[in-house]
């Protein structure tokens, strides 16, 4: 569990927090393997007997004053009894993981039988959209290959089609066999028949180690259909125009059901994985995109506004179904016509699943993502709880998951992988602040409970081993971190404490909740106010900027940061994030569509590879096996004035590597695979939670347009214009003059 502050030193008290700009508050990544620091936690059991306060419902922790018989809450303060097993137990605390550690992970007792805790068998289900073209479904068919590889034995695994129609395969006999259900047209069908009418759950999920040939050759039969099946199947639609023929959100529907009649009986955790080529236009979900043509066209209105909210609630109520049927969605979107992923985004990040968006199927990394995704560990049924000390509380809460809807900081997460991560900001509770003593230092606790699936391998009884027969086993897990901090005493040290990556996460959080609710010019605006206000507090925490009495400067304004290295990347990272698509204009060209999927790529990572998303890091090289410099900025000029003929940009969802024009010709392109360039390529590529994008260029022979869009320091923050040498200068110097107006 990594845990970031936007400022290692708190703030004092109100008064400090909200005239220093910065914002307050945390990163959490609940199921990385480590913190922040590279360290583990303490493995342990009994985690139904760790106690807690009476008061705040806090868990026992280091921090906690312990005598013979009672215990002072760290968060709290109020004095609690010790229960006799639990003095018996603290009378040996090097076999309690809560008396080494602040940092604890402790098994849970399962509830129900052996049995029934056996019954764990993990569910995958393909749901491919048929209304595509051959290579929509080669790609598809390479991914459930590559995904069929990855799956662990004793998985199930189920294939289902839609179109006009929906299919369900079954591959457990001699040949594949596929069974169809026409899906009705009209808007508020549903299916006439259970699909298990159709085909019992039984034989429709089929074992993958004894059925991965069967699956294989189901696979090679799919075809799309044709334009003849389309007509005839979907007829005619609204206004006499003919309605297209994929049926996802009854498709969609119908599967759930089918799957929910079995969770905790077949399955703890079903996860379907929806191809799409296109947006549903066909049935109940069916989703209207001339929407897009005619706000595109439209001059009266804000396209940036009108693009992002949902036209229809279906998919999130779908989501509110496959958390009920304890089914993950993952949404594999693979076009460029507008698909409106504001509207069915809410089905996967809602359902705990991820939304994935390929503009085309040529250099696609979807297999590579697919096999990424289903190698890693990940958690189910997650409950994050964030507790504080008296003085402060959380205010909003940021990421993909939902509102326990009974208690307050409680939020469910139906899937959890170890890169998704989840924001809070602060508020005081009352303007006294914290304490000045320094045993009275906040504190704050995350207690994160999760669910594993262990596979028959790895369980270390060798009772559980042979009564597993082959089958997995269920493992319910309490996580704790337990994290006091310092306070500031002023301005400065608030300022020197400061974590730039974890304050630009917290700002992205902001910006897409200001753009979803009132545009993206309100998300911007919001953004560069931000900037203002940050750079005239700072300057006047810093007596550089003072007023005379006849109003005049003494000094001027600092921009730049100067006295301050931990600010000094702001203006660079906000400048970046004007020019990033989430927030760049419509007239520009951003496709709606990839707005959204950055929004919910964005929402979701953690501190350092949000800060490569917005502004990559670029590196030279004077050689393959010899950096030379580590980071520049993002600047024509840095192209011009290096003497290294090697450059390695690092955009997060892309990788690019560019030999200078002028760069030797002797030295080998592509780098060879033994240099130091390329173990790093291989050894980033390795560590992110998506496949980036592997881009070769040589200067003066290939495109190099793909490298110099990153370039974006000469570039106008609003994008109109021709690039110039006072982009980010022309930016900064605006960023002055606001700063005066507002300190009038």
């Amino acid at each position: 569990m990594a845990v970031r502050a936007t400022m290692s030193r708190f703030p004092m008290e109100e008064d400090v927090q909200e005239s220093s700009g910065i914002p307050w508050g945390i990163t959490v990544t609940p199921f990385a393997s480590k913190d922040e620091n590279g360290l583990s936690p303490v493995y342990g059991s009994n985690g139904d007997l760790l106690p807690r306060c009476e008061n705040c419902y806090a868990y026992f922790n280091t921090y906690c004053e312990l005598d013979q018989w009672a215990w002072n809450c760290s968060l709290c303060g109020t004095l609690n009894g010790l229960e006799s097993q639990s003095i018996a137990r603290y009378s040996h605390p090097q076999s309690c993981a809560e008396m080494i550690s602040s940092f604890i992970d402790l098994e849970l007792p399962m509830e129900g039988s052996d049995e029934e805790m056996m019954q764990a068998c993990p569910v995958y289900v393909a749901a491919v959209d048929l209304s595509s073209s051959e290579e929509f479904l080669e790609l598809t068919k390479s991914a459930l290959q590559a995904a069929l590889e990855a799956l662990a034995p004793g998985s199930l695994f189920g294939l289902a089609t839609f179109s006009h129609k929906m299919g369900l395969y079954d591959v457990q006999g001699p040949i594949p066999v596929v069974k169809n259900v026409f899906i009705p047209p009209d808007m508020e069908g549903t299916l006439p028949i259970e699909l298990e009418d159709v085909m019992p759950l039984s034989q429709f999920l089929a074992p993958v180690e004894t059925c991965k040939d069967r699956i294989t050759a189901a696979l090679d039969t799919l075809r799309p259909t044709t334009s003849w099946e389309r007509t005839t199947g979907a007829g005619q639609g609204l206004d006499g125009v003919l309605m297209g023929g994929r049926g996802f959100g009854v498709a969609m529907e119908a599967l759930l059901k089918y799957l929910g009649s079995e969770y905790g009986n077949t399955f703890a955790l079903a996860r379907v994985f929806a191809f799409i080529s296109g947006p549903p236009d066909y049935g109940a979900g069916q989703l209207d995109t001339r929407r897009y043509g005619e706000q595109y066209a439209s001059k009266g209105e804000d396209a940036d506004r009108a693009l992002l909210p949902e036209q229809t609630p279906f998919y999130k109520d779908l989501a509110a179904v496959a958390v009920q049927a304890g089914v993950c969605v993952d949404i594999f979107a693979v076009t460029n016509e507008y698909t409106d992923l504001a509207s069915l985004k809410f089905l996967s990040i809602e359902s705990g699943g991820t939304l994935f968006l390929y503009s085309n199927t040529d250099d696609s990394t979807l297999p590579q993502d697919m096999y990424r995704m289903l190698s890693r560990p990940y958690a189910f049924g997650c409950i994050l709880r964030l507790r504080t000390s008296s003085e402060f509380k959380p205010g909003h809460s940021y990421g993909h998951f939902f509102p326990d809807p009974q208690y307050e900081n409680v939020q469910h997460i139906i899937c959890c992988d170890s890169f998704a991560t989840y924001a809070y900001d602060f508020d005081f509770t009352s303007a006294t602040g914290f304490s000045r003593h320094a045993s009275e230092q906040p504190v704050l606790q995350i207690a994160f409970q999760y669910t594993v699936i262990v596979p028959p391998e790895e369980l270390s009884s060798p009772r559980l081993v042979s009564a597993s027969r082959g089958k997995h086993l269920l493992k319910r897990r309490l996580r704790i971190r337990t994290l006091q901090f310092g306070t500031a005493r002023n301005m400065n040290e608030l300022y020197d404490n400061v974590d730039s990556e974890v304050v630009l996460s917290i700002l992205v959080h902001k910006v897409i909740l200001a753009s979803l609710e009132q545009g993206v010019r309100e998300g911007r605006m919001l953004l560069h106010d931000w900037l203002v206000i940050l750079t005239a507090q700072y300057n006047d925490a810093s007596k550089i900027v003072q007023f005379k009495n006849g109003g005049s400067l003494t000094a001027r304004v600092d921009v730049a940061f100067s006295q301050c290295p931990q600010l000094q990347p702001l203006p660079r990272l906000v400048f970046a994030l004007l020019r990033n698509p989430l927030l760049r204009f419509h007239e520009e060209g951003v496709h709606p569509d990839y707005r959204i999927y950055l929004q919910c790529l964005f929402s979701a990572l953690e501190p350092s590879s949000l800060h490569h998303a917005i502004y990559p890091v670029l590196t030279s090289f004077s050689t393959p096996d010899k950096q030379a410099y580590p980071c520049h900025s993002l600047s024509r000029a840095v192209l011009i004035n290096s003497d290294s003929p090697i450059f390695f940009l690092d955009a997060f969802t892309t990788l690019i590597v560019l030999y200078s024009s002028t760069a030797d010709p002797a030295l080998p392109f592509p780098p060879p695979q033994d240099c130091l360039l390329r173990s790093t390529i291989n050894k980033l590529k390795q560590e992110r939670s998506i496949t980036p994008k592997l881009i070769f260029i040589r200067g003066g022979q290939d495109d190099a347009s793909a490298f110099e869009n990153y370039l974006i320091e000469e570039q106008h923050v609003d994008g109109i214009g021709f690039a110039s040498v006072t982009g980010f200068g022309s930016f900064l110097e605006d960023v002055i003059q606001s700063v005066l107006e507002y300190m009038k």
